[in-house]
C-alpha cells in the first residue's frame, strides 16, 4: 500500500502542468499555433487601439510603456492560470470552468457577462463603422462629420448610415460569422493584424516628418502634476490599458481546437508580444504627432489634420484601414457571443464548434429559409432527432436572424 501510494504521489508530482490535450472532433486537422497566434492578436487589438496615445500623454512615456508591460504580463499569467485549471477538470469552456468552481451560478454570471459585454462591443464596433463610412449625427457645436463615402461620392441613399450598415452586415460580416470554427477566421484575422501594422507605419512617418519639421514637441516622459485633477486623470489611464488586453474569453476556443495547451501558451505569449509592440508604437507616434492637442480618440485628431491634399489622403487610408479592421474583429467577438448563447440554451449539449449535426441544421434552415414542419424529408435531421432540429433552429433564427436585426435596430436608434 505504501509503495503504491508513494507511486502515485510520485506520479502526481511528475505531471505535467498542461497536459495534453486531444483536438476537438471537428473536420479537418488540428488548427496551427500561427492561425491560434492570428485570432488570439485581433481578440485582443480592437477599438481601444486610438485611446492607447492619450493614456501616454496622462501618464508619460516611461510609465505608460511600464503598465503596457506589466498589464501584458498579467494576462499571460491569467490565461495560464485559466488553461491549468481548465486542465485538471473536465469542462473545456469558460463557463465549464466557472460551473465546477462556483457551480450553476458562477457559470450563468460569466455567459451573462461575456454575452453583455461582447454584444456591446459589437453595437459600438458598428456605431464606429457607421461614423467612419457614412459619417455621423450633429455634435456638440452643430457640426455634422461626413464618411468616407459621402466625402468621395456625394451623399445619396446608397451611402447612408442605415444602407451602408445593412450592405456590411449582410455582405461583409455575415459569411465570417457562419463559420463552424474559429480556426476558419485565421485569414481574416491576419489581415486584421496586418491592418494594425499599416496604422503603425502611417502614424511612424508622419511623427518622423512632424520632427524633421519642427511641428511637434518633445514628448513628456513623466506625468505633468499640476493639480488634484491631473493626478486623478493618472487613475483613468490605467483601466484603458487593462480594457485593451482583453481575449480571455477567446481563449477556451482557440485553445481547445489546438488540441496543445502548451501551444496555446506559446501562442498568447508572441500575441501579447505583439499586441504589447503594437500599442506601445502607436501611442508613442501618436503622442510625437499631435502632442498636447491629442484627443481621447486619436482619429478625431486625423479628422482635423485633413486640410491639405496629403493629409486628406492619409486620413482616409487611417479611417478605412480602421474600419476594415473592426469588420474583421466583429466575426471573433461574435463567436465567444455565438458559443455563450449556445452554452446558455443547452447546456447538456456539447459546443456547437463539435457538434456537426447542430451546426448543418442551422446551415440548412439557412439555405432553405422555411419551416420544413415535421423535418420528415429534411437530409439532416429525423423524426427521432426532431427535438435537437428545433433546437438548433431556435439557436439559428438567435444567431443569425435576431442578433443581426438587432444591431440594425441599435444602429438606426444610435
Amino acid at each position: 500500500m505504501k509503495t503504491s501510494a508513494t507511486n502515485k504521489a510520485g506520479l502526481g508530482a511528475a505531471a505535467p502542468l498542461l497536459p495534453k490535450l486531444k483536438p476537438l472532433p471537428t473536420e479537418g486537422r488540428a488548427a496551427s499555433v500561427a492561425g491560434a497566434v492570428f485570432n488570439v492578436s485581433t481578440s485582443i487589438i480592437g477599438a481601444g487601439i486610438m485611446s492607447i496615445p492619450a493614456t501616454l500623454k496622462v501618464l508619460g512615456v516611461i510609465p505608460a510603456f511600464v503598465s503596457i508591460v506589466m498589464v501584458a504580463v498579467l494576462a499571460d499569467v491569467s490565461s495560464e492560470f485559466l488553461m491549468r485549471f481548465t486542465n485538471c477538470g473536465e469542462s473545456k469552456t469558460y463557463a465549464g470552468v466557472m460551473y465546477e468552481s462556483f457551480g450553476r451560478l458562477g457559470s450563468v454570471a460569466v455567459q451573462i457577462c461575456v454575452m453583455v459585454s461582447t454584444f456591446g462591443c459589437l453595437i459600438i464596433y458598428l456605431i464606429i463603422i457607421g461614423d467612419v463610412l457614412s459619417g455621423s449625427q450633429l455634435d456638440g457645436d452643430g457640426a455634422a462629420h461626413l464618411g468616407i463615402l459621402e466625402e468621395w461620392f456625394g451623399i445619396y441613399w446608397w451611402n447612408s448610415r442605415a444602407f451602408a450598415l445593412l450592405f456590411v452586415l449582410v455582405f461583409v460580416l455575415l459569411p465570417l460569422v457562419l463559420f463552424q470554427r474559429v480556426e476558419s477566421l485565421r485569414f481574416s484575422s491576419a489581415v486584421s493584424v496586418l491592418l494594425a501594422v499599416v496604422f503603425v507605419g502611417i502614424c511612424f512617418a508622419m511623427a518622423i516628418s512632424a520632427l524633421l519639421e519642427g511641428k511637434t514637441r518633445r514628448p513628456r516622459l513623466v506625468p505633468q502634476l499640476d493639480n488634484g485633477a491631473s493626478f486623478f486623470n493618472l487613475f483613468t489611464a490605467i483601466p484603458v490599458i487593462v480594457t485593451a488586453f482583453t481575449f480571455h474569453f477567446n481563449v477556451h476556443p482557440i485553445a481547445m481546437e489546438l488540441g496543445k495547451p502548451a501551444d496555446m501558451a506559446v501562442a498568447v505569449k508572441i500575441s501579447l508580444l505583439l499586441c504589447a509592440a503594437i500599442y506601445f508604437a502607436v501611442g508613442i507616434f501618436g503622442y510625437i504627432l499631435f502632442g498636447d492637442s491629442l484627443m481621447a480618440d486619436m482619429l478625431v485628431n486625423f479628422d482635423q489634420n485633413s486640410y491639405s491634399a496629403v493629409g486628406s489622403l492619409l486620413n482616409d487610408v487611417v479611417r478605412l484601414s480602421y474600419a476594415l479592421h473592426l469588420m474583421l474583429v466583429f466575426p471573433l467577438l461574435n463567436f465567444s457571443l455565438r458559443a455563450n448563447i449556445d452554452e446558455f440554451l443547452f447546456p447538456k449539449k456539447p459546443p456547437l464548434a463539435t457538434d456537426k449535426r447542430r451546426f448543418r441544421c442551422s446551415w440548412y434552415m439557412y439555405k432553405k429559409g422555411q419551416d420544413h414542419g415535421s423535418s420528415n424529408g429534411s437530409p439532416c435531421c429525423t423524426n427521432k432527432r426532431n427535438r435537437n432540429f428545433y433546437q438548433s433552429l431556435q439557436l439559428y433564427r438567435s444567431q443569425v436572424v435576431i442578433l443581426p436585426s438587432i444591431y440594425i435596430i441599435f444602429m438606426m436608434i444610435l
